[in-house]
């Protein structure tokens, strides 16, 4: 017997919510950061020396994953766990939307530094810098996003892709991992000279040019559903950030009214919606139906069975951390993805997407990273906000002192 494990902290009673099947009236034993077993009640023994928190009648569901999102005040960070956000994919923009990446926050949710690529030779540099996702960019030629990808891998980096002078096409199959914002990896609809206007200048007029074509885009054109087909076809993800639209939404939410939100600065969101209506500020740019018709293109990639993961785009065009996520997977649910599914876009698909081979599942050896909520979330996506319980990395979060500013 070995005298020096830590003790135990055991949740029993509850049920356990998995990518494809539960578990009743499990026991999940925590020691050292990591989920040391999980079983039935019936067939678990429970160690000794634990603490045990009874949860009947709870469900209990991996840390949730934002992978694609910024941090950039303790608030922030306190308003990711609240929300039982435990993890996100972090963006560094010190002169951009999101801000620069804090990471020291404490308490923080686990920040797994996000760099941007727009050169082969870019990922070694973002990996001494730390990174352990890259940002595949505009620049990048077919031929360097293969040497950029290949290169990723050797050094156990994720891929996303934000492309201009690739084919998105070509990207799948050069095997990027992911593809971010669905206004983006449409592009490939776009006609050749739209698309290497895009290329030569992103954020320009060029773009406005391009969101007005998707915004009168038929999603029923033939080439809609060709285009989708190819998306399900490979294993490159989607992170779609629809909830960066989700203000322009008719009977939308206000974000404001969340308890978390209170301790909030709008000095730290860009666009920040109005705190009494949550009205969205009038992004420039952006044509009037862009967000109802990305959506509507968007179901169909979902229909065709695309993969999906969930990234809010926090804080950018008024979305909020945690909150945001939340609104990002009651958005998927509208695409047609089940509550089932789209729990997995924010916690199995990561792990499996992104080959973290400890994140995402509630399964022996994975962290101990886990909410608890009152309600199914598998009948019901919003019953993930009616939380219980945040652990992260074997501890249980104090969400009443997060309220705190």
């Amino acid at each position: 017997m070995n005298l020096f494990l830590a003790a135990a902290l055991v949740l029993t009673g509850g049920t356990v919510v998995g990518p494809r099947s539960d578990i009743p009236d499990a026991v999940i034993v925590i020691r050292d950061g990591r989920i040391d077993s999980v079983g039935t009640q019936k067939l678990m023994a429970i160690p000794k020396d634990a603490r045990v928190i009874d949860v009947a009648g709870m469900y209990i569901v991996p840390g949730l994953n934002d992978v694609f999102a910024g941090l950039n005040s303790q608030s922030q960070a306190n308003a990711y766990l609240y929300m039982g956000v435990t993890s996100i994919v972090g963006s560094d923009e010190p002169r951009g939307r999101r801000g620069a990446l804090l990471r020291t926050a404490k308490p923080s949710p686990r920040i797994h530094p996000l760099e941007v690529v727009a050169r082969p030779e870019d990922v070694d540099q973002a990996a001494r810098k730390g990174a352990e996702v890259i940002l595949l960019y505009y620049p990048l030629r077919g031929d360097q996003i293969r040497l950029a990808v290949t290169r990723a891998r050797q050094l156990q980096l994720a891929t996303i892709g934000e492309l201009g002078a690739t084919l998105y096409a070509e990207a799948i199959d050069a095997r990027v991992d992911a593809f971010v914002h669905s206004s983006r990896y449409a592009l490939d609809l776009a006609p050749a000279t739209m698309h290497d206007a895009v290329t030569e200048n992103p954020f320009g007029p060029a773009r406005t040019t391009f969101y007005e074509f998707l915004a009168k885009l038929n999603p029923d054109d033939p080439a809609v559903d060709r285009w989708a087909k190819r998306l399900a076809s490979g294993r490159t993800a989607l992170i779609p950030t629809l909830s960066l639209y989700y203000l322009d939404l008719p009977n939308h939410e206000n974000p404001w009214k969340e308890p978390i939100a209170a301790i909030l600065d709008p000095k730290d969101v860009h666009l920040p919606a109005d705190r009494e209506t949550g009205n969205a500020q009038k992004a420039p740019g952006v044509p009037a139906g862009l967000a109802e018709n990305v959506i509507r293109i968007e179901q169909r990639y979902a229909r065709a069975g695309a993969r999906y993961l969930a990234g809010s785009g926090t804080s950018a065009f008024g979305t909020l951390p945690g909150i945001s996520l939340h609104n990002e997977l009651r958005m998927l649910t509208e695409l047609g993805l089940t509550p089932r599914q789209a729990i997995a876009a924010a916690t199995s698909n990561v792990g499996d997407a992104f080959r973290w081979p400890t994140v995402g599942r509630i399964a022996k050896g994975y962290d101990a990273d886990l909410v608890v909520v009152d309600a199914d979330p598998t009948v019901d996506i919003r019953n993930l906000k009616k939380i219980r319980l945040v652990i992260q990395n074997g501890e249980i979060v104090d969400r009443a002192a997060l309220l705190k500013r």
